[in-house]
């Protein structure tokens, strides 16, 4: 419990990625996390269907109770992971992510403290800068169901391609997210990439 309500604090990795059939995915692998080990999947199609692909009916609740979709699926969410790629499997989405160099404002976040960059006081103190130097990114929040958030951010790596199928269609290659997702109150960066984060979610009921 904090002074104003319950927090969850979930750390990980966010992939974002746009490709050039107009889907756009964000993927969160969330090895320490209230609800245990587990991956989600946020997709929106071309035009503009947004899907919750989630393991559980707990993980789906949470995540449905604090972003925003149309859709939600229960289904498998395997992410195999190796230095340099991602391989997904989630239902009807399939990809292989290449990941490239840690990027600028990686080198930039990997040398702040972790404690200092995922503090929630320091997330809302960048959220001003993240939103001029990053189009559609903020850092912290409103949510559903009378929630706050904050993302801090540790680390960044660029996505190299993309190779992807959504029921068996192919998604096209790699491109920037843009338009900006439409799950929550900001989206991951335009550029592809993987950010190493803690998400921190706070109930003020």
């Amino acid at each position: 419990m904090s002074a104003r309500g319950t927090r969850w604090r979930f750390a990980g990795q966010i992939a974002g990625l746009g490709t050039s059939g107009g889907t756009r995915v964000v993927i969160g692998r969330w090895p320490q996390s209230p609800l245990g080990s587990f991956a989600d999947v946020m997709v929106e199609r071309p035009d503009g269907h947004r899907v919750l692909l989630a393991p559980t009916q707990q993980v789906a609740d949470f995540v449905a109770a604090t972003y925003t979709f149309d859709e939600v699926r229960l289904t498998p969410v395997d992410v195999d992971v190796t230095a340099d790629r991602w391989r997904l499997e989630a239902g009807p989405l399939t990809l292989t992510l290449c990941l490239g160099r840690r990027t600028a404002l990686g080198w930039l976040l990997h040398g702040i403290p972790a404690p200092v960059a995922t503090a929630p006081w320091f997330a809302g103190a960048v959220d001003p800068l993240a939103r001029v130097v990053l189009r559609g990114v903020r850092t912290r929040g409103t949510a559903g169901q009378g929630r706050r958030e904050w993302y801090g951010a540790t680390d960044v790596r660029a996505l190299r391609t993309a190779a992807g199928a959504w029921e068996g269609e192919d998604l096209g290659a790699l491109r920037p997210v843009h338009p900006p997702v439409r799950f929550g109150f900001g989206s991951t960066p335009a550029r592809p990439s993987v950010t190493s984060v803690v998400t921190t979610v706070e109930s003020l009921r």
